[in-house]
């Protein structure tokens, strides 16, 4: 037996096993629903009527309803929510348009702290550890500082345990189109003030399939084998820990969470020679992870606690992070580089590229109220440790430090008006450490040819300071809801827009910072219109945003001779950009069990300024709308079953900035049915998917692999079954 059936043999005695001790568990079917977390429709409307910005909720119904390889794609039916993403795993979310450093992730409290400035970094959050997600489109740097000039993707703690209750829950998974399989299995338990909650997911996948049997990589012919992208294959294996203290004013939580994960690059696509890949050795299996690949160990440590004091509810929230990446790759020389590895070489000869970055990070809330006036105060800090390591060179290690410092006022006016206020300070600091390539080069001044150890990276130290206000009213009466918020947000360069200056091997590109770039600044009013009366529900969500020093990377006539086969340079520029657009989503219940809904979106981005004036922004998706339609028959002994239909139009893309292509429409449909059913003693919540139900062959415009020509994945059949359980109460 080869190494691969034996570890799937082992995951699945070991999920065999769990689900054996379940099915002897017996509990009340009444106890059995306390555990099911549910998110109503009262608390989302009331988030919605409390809030200027606009802010969708989502609970772990949707996400199983919509699974997908990662959070961002199981949230991307969203209308304003999208993902770039990287094969089948792996992806980041985009927020109208921006993504990368320009949106925030928190988790717990917590802000996610990867590599997010990388198009093949994902996100490292277990998926099966969500409970409910709050999506903040717009600018939401007051409450969160910098990078979320763009919007926010804010995880919420798992709810306590009620009192005196162990139970727990067991998922199963399984993919058709990249053969995954894997489940999470979950045990909580809580006396009167002492609760813990616990998790492992493990997950493996291979290679996964696209609906044509050849690409064009860079204008060269890559045949697929039986349509296989080749060594994309991954697995994944998340722990998570809480342990908590509470009583009616006073709680405490610690939270532990180790995520690793380790996916192939699509072995055509990686390196400056794609022609040089072995066929045959990759394509003599679809599930094992050859080079090139990514390993990445997520390790995060947090601690929140609260308690009143008065009229005062404080929070302190205190948390470490690790993030260690690498990425393997046979060493092959180019430019000045030696054909043979130094045996003295500080990095294993395989070892590509190694970013590891721990994060350091204090908060610290008081909410207070004065007469109608309810507010908030936070100050929160963060020091980070970014080190490298590897043969290939693109950013240096540095360090980074930042401070903010804000107060909120929500003033209810009267039952029908609601204003809001916020100012916030911000300081931050950068330092680079300088790098010099570990190999010579020959360098020719005034006829002399020398060898000379290259400066790649200077010693460089930036400070920023930023003031931010934000203002906002909600007005709603009756059946409708009106809200408006502006204001100014803000971003720091980041350590990639400041000193790359290296060949980007998955894009083909030599990448070149600024360090002269100042932090980004953008000024956006958001609008939301909400209806709802009888059968129907309405909601309108436009927005103007103007940035007056936009961050962005524009290729230039110039190419690299020194580290590669003439790659073009692509350098960091900043220019004036508008953007505006929106959101629609409309609901209608036809019948007691019938209902429709409409979800459509738009954004128009330009630059205003620079060398690129008048194009678009990279990765701007195009604008789409989704059709929907969903049947709840009510069934004897089942609950909750659901028949859904969706079929979504994508306009093409002709708003482009070089090197992008233009991106043709598309029409995909997809399929989703789910129940409860309940087997003796146990309810089972089962749902599956079918995504792109015709198989249908169309480009993804915010696509890491859009520049290659590669479609989406093939048709793909999701089947997941959730076992919620008690085993005292």
């Amino acid at each position: 037996m080869n190494k691969n059936k034996s570890n799937r043999l082992r995951i699945f005695c070991l999920l065999l096993s769990c689900f054996a001790i379940i099915t002897k568990v017996s509990a009340q079917s009444d106890a059995k629903e306390l555990q099911e977390v549910v998110i109503k429709e009262d608390y989302e409307k009331r988030r919605k009527k409390e809030e200027s910005l606009n802010i969708e909720t989502v609970n772990s119904s949707f996400i199983q309803r919509n699974l997908g390889g990662s959070l961002m794609q199981s949230l991307q039916r969203l209308p304003g929510v999208k993902t770039i993403s990287i094969g089948s795993g792996g992806s980041k979310p985009l927020i109208r348009g921006l993504s990368f450093n320009q949106v925030i992730v928190v988790e717990n409290g917590i802000k996610h702290e990867g590599q997010q400035w990388g198009a093949d970094h994902g996100l490292e959050i277990d998926q099966y550890a969500v409970n409910r997600v709050e999506i903040i489109k717009g600018p939401a740097s007051f409450m969160y500082g910098s990078d979320a000039i763009g919007g926010a993707i804010n995880i919420k703690p798992v709810p306590f345990p009620a009192q005196n209750i162990l139970g727990g829950s067991l998922d199963f998974t399984g993919k058709s189109n990249n053969e995954q399989y894997g489940g999470s299995f979950n045990l909580f338990g809580r006396n009167k003030k002492w609760f813990f909650d616990s998790r492992i997911t493990a997950m493996e996948y291979g290679d996964y399939r696209v609906p044509t049997n050849i690409v064009q990589v860079y204008n060269y012919a890559v045949p697929l084998y039986k349509n296989h992208l080749r060594n994309t294959a991954g697995k994944e294996l998340d722990l998570h820990g809480s342990l908590g203290y509470i009583t009616d004013r006073f709680k405490s939580v610690f939270y532990v969470s180790s995520v690793y994960t380790k996916s192939g690059f699509f072995a055509n696509a990686h390196g400056l020679e794609p022609r040089n890949v072995d066929t045959g050795l990759h394509d003599k299996s679809s599930r094992d992870i050859l080079m090139p690949f990514q390993e990445v160990t997520h390790t995060k440590i947090s601690n929140t606690t609260s308690f009143s004091l008065g009229n005062h509810t404080l929070e302190t929230q205190l948390g470490f992070q690790k993030n260690f990446r690498r990425e393997w790759s046979h060493y092959v020389n180019h430019g000045y580089m030696p054909p043979v590895y130094p045996d003295d070489m500080y990095a294993p000869q395989d070892l590509e590229r190694q970013y590891d970055k721990e994060v350091f990070s204090v908060a610290v809330k008081d909410v207070f109220s004065i007469g109608q006036h309810q507010f908030t105060a936070g100050l929160n800090t963060e020091q980070q440790q970014n080190a490298i390591n590897g043969w290939s060179f693109l950013i240096p290690a540095f360090k980074q430090s930042n401070a903010g410092l804000f107060v909120y006022d929500k003033f209810q006016l009267n039952d029908l008006w609601l204003l809001h206020g916020a100012i916030r300070l911000d300081h931050g600091r950068i330092e680079m450490k300088q790098y010099t390539d570990w190999f010579q080069s020959e360098i020719t001044e005034n006829g002399q040819t020398t060898q000379q150890y290259l400066k790649r990276s200077e010693e460089l130290t930036r400070t920023f300071d930023s003031f931010n206000w934000s203002a906002g009213v909600n007005y709603t009466p009756g059946q409708w809801s009106l809200k408006a918020n502006m204001g100014t947000s803000f971003r720091m360069p980041i350590a990639k827009e400041l000193a790359s200056n290296g060949v980007n091997y998955h894009y083909f590109r030599f990448e070149k910072g600024d360090p002269n770039l100042a932090a980004e600044r953008s000024y956006q009013l958001d609008l939301g219109i909400d209806w709802q009366q009888n059968k129907w529900f309405v909601q309108l969500s436009p927005f103007f945003n103007y940035f007056p020093n936009y961050i962005y990377l524009n290729p230039t006539s110039q190419h690299d001779i020194y580290y590669g086969a003439g790659n073009q340079v692509f350098e960091y520029e900043q220019s004036k950009v508008m953007r505006y657009g929106g959101e629609l989503q409309t609901r209608y219940q036809f019948l007691k069990n019938l209902s429709g809904e409409i979800l459509a979106e738009y954004l128009y981005s330009e630059q205003l300024s620079g060398s690129k004036k008048g194009y678009t922004l990279p990765f701007s998706p195009p604008a789409s709308v989704l059709f929907g339609l969903t049947y709840n028959p009510e069934i004897k002994h089942l609950k909750n079953t659901y028949f859904s239909l969706d079929y979504r139009y994508t306009a093409e893309q002709n708003q482009i900035v070089p090197p992008e292509k233009k991106t043709a429409s598309s029409n995909v449909f997809n399929i989703a049915l789910g129940t409860k059913v309940k087997a003796g003693q146990q309810d089972f919540i089962i749902s599956m998917q079918v995504q792109n139900l015709f198989n249908t062959k169309y480009l993804n415009h915010t696509s890491f692999y859009r520049l290659i020509e590669l479609p989406e994945a093939s048709r793909n059949i999701i089947v997941s079954v959730k076992i919620p359980f008690l085993i005292h109460q």
